[in-house]
């Protein structure tokens, strides 16, 4: 197992590769950076846990990105988190924010919930935005009670074509008193030389018409070295996604030491905002004039509250007025 650089690092995402079994992956920490995130929040701890998921699928499938562009996770659902979007701007800066019904989750009491609880079903929305110069790519699966890794299962399945295995956790830590989450995730795909070889065999071979024998066909059968990394992989336990005691690369060691595990250099993540004064100005500018008039506030300023970082916005109309009327304004 070779080294690499941020060895034992939260806040990184650690590619590898395990050759004799023709899959590659990647392995994330998140530590200060989503804490951030859901401490500026005060999320009720259901809430924080399943945005955890999010942020860490989030992280592992936006760092794969090869450009400088926006990878997006969004879930609209019936469930109590009605909403939740996670932000990725490659190479290495995340955000997320949430919106949930706190009377619905109340009445879910404080018991032990799963995901697919909490978000019910609805749709999880994965977007590429490559700038304006380039189309939008999305992909869309549907959320029927499971949680993001059934998600992501189905999405790599259904639209790329690739077996995939991602692991997912979240969890407390309390250190001096203060409260304070990780979270961490592991994805390996088979990806061998041969196209043929991919072929998933999980797929049923149909229907059989009244009145016909059964027939002894067989979907497809798995690949050998797929059946392993994958075996392998399903041995997590989620304490070792997120325990600061167990780095990445031990992680790595313990599944595939018998293979040998080719371990890459770390991509460093952070939380961070892309939200500013201008795109605030550029966003109300899509407005007509008699909705930027209804946002002036009883003491004639306009405020208005990132939902993602929290920061408060507070216009004055006029320069707003101005700012939007320059020939000159983007």
């Amino acid at each position: 197992m070779t080294g690499a650089a941020f060895e034992g690092a939260d806040d990184v995402v650690l590619p590898f590769s395990v050759e004799p079994l023709d899959v590659r992956g990647r392995v994330v920490r998140l530590g200060p950076s989503i804490d951030t995130i859901l401490a500026r929040h005060g999320y009720p701890d259901a809430v924080a846990r399943v945005i955890g998921e999010a942020a860490a699928l989030t992280v592992l499938l936006g760092t794969s990105l090869k450009f400088e562009g926006r990878f997006q996770l969004q879930t609209k659902t019936n469930g109590p988190i009605t909403m939740i979007v996670v932000d990725f701007d490659a190479p290495d800066r995340i955000r997320a924010t949430a919106r949930f019904d706190a009377d619905r989750l109340e009445a879910l009491g404080t018991g032990t919930l799963r995901t697919g609880d909490l978000l019910g079903t609805g749709v999880l929305a994965m977007t590429i935005d490559r700038g304006p110069e380039f189309s939008r790519y999305q992909g869309v699966v549907p959320l029927e009670g499971g949680g993001f890794e059934e998600a992501a299962h189905q999405y790599f399945r259904q639209s790329e074509q690739i077996p995939t295995r991602v692991r997912l956790a979240v969890a407390e830590q309390f250190e001096a008193g203060r409260q304070s989450y990780r979270a961490g995730g592991l994805m390996v795909q088979f990806l061998p030389v041969s196209p043929e070889r991919q072929r998933q065999g999980d797929f049923s071979p149909g229907d059989i018409p009244e009145g016909h024998p059964a027939h002894d066909a067989e979907p497809p059968s798995e690949d050998d070295a797929w059946v392993e990394a994958k075996s392998l992989v399903e041995t997590i336990e989620d304490h070792e996604l997120v325990d600061p005691g167990v780095s990445s690369e031990r992680l790595l060691y313990r599944l595939f030491h018998e293979r040998g595990v080719r371990v890459f250099n770390g991509i460093a993540v952070h939380e961070a905002c892309r939200c500013s004064r201008e795109r605030i100005i550029k966003m109300m500018r899509n407005f007509p004039e008699q909705d930027r008039r209804d946002m002036i506030g009883d003491n004639g300023r306009i405020e208005i509250t990132c939902e993602f970082c929290s920061t408060v916005y507070d216009l004055d109309p006029r320069e707003v007025e101005e700012e939007i009327a320059r020939p000159d304004a983007g």
